[in-house]
């Protein structure tokens, strides 16, 4: 359909608590198009997760396709196009680990964030069925990342310290990456 343009940090929606979409929306032929066009943007910009305020829709959608196989993730296991409306998340295990994330919507830089590991998100997928997802690992961190969008949060929010925000270039430059395991990027 179409490929949006995804908003960057310092926009004000992505400062927003985005607002829940009613359930009887869903299906609608808005409701799809816009699906549509988050996953067309998702595949221009080569990610792996959007959130709808990245393209300047302030509703609490997001949408997660991890390709699978070998790839700039490491090895990781195929993940479909799965839709989130109105997630709620619950950490099943605090057990925190790290990585290096990048975000779509702040193009260039690379910061290290900890994050749960373990979650479920209970959520409405997009034909409005109550779902209830569990993830570990590098999905709970994807998961979390493009959640965060929803409540007005962004990556670099969590970065606890400031030492651990670099430009893509020095990243990759000096090997950033492999003195913080585990050394694959979220974008």
């Amino acid at each position: 359909m179409a490929v949006h343009e995804i908003i960057r940090m310092g926009h004000p929606t992505l400062r927003q608590v985005a607002k829940q979409v009613d359930p009887a929306w869903i299906g609608s032929h808005e409701f799809d198009a816009l699906i549509e066009d988050m996953q067309d943007t998702l595949n221009a910009a080569g990610g792996i997760g959007l959130a709808a305020p990245q393209i300047n829709v302030p509703l609490q959608i997001a949408i997660v396709h991890l390709p699978g196989g070998e790839g700039r993730y490491g090895e990781i296991p195929e993940v479909p196009l799965t839709v989130f409306v109105n997630p709620e998340i619950s950490v099943l295990d605090k057990t925190a680990a790290g990585c290096w994330e990048g975000c779509l919507s702040v193009p260039g830089l690379r910061g290290y964030v900890e994050r749960p590991q373990h979650i479920r998100v209970d959520h409405l997928d997009e034909h409005a069925h109550e779902r209830s997802f569990e993830a570990q690992g590098f999905l709970a961190t994807v998961i979390q990342h493009e959640l965060d969008h929803l409540a007005g949060r962004l990556y670099v929010d969590l970065i606890e310290d400031s030492r651990l925000l670099a430009y893509e270039r020095e990243f990759v430059q000096f090997g950033l990456g492999e003195s913080c395991n585990p050394s694959f990027v979220i974008r």
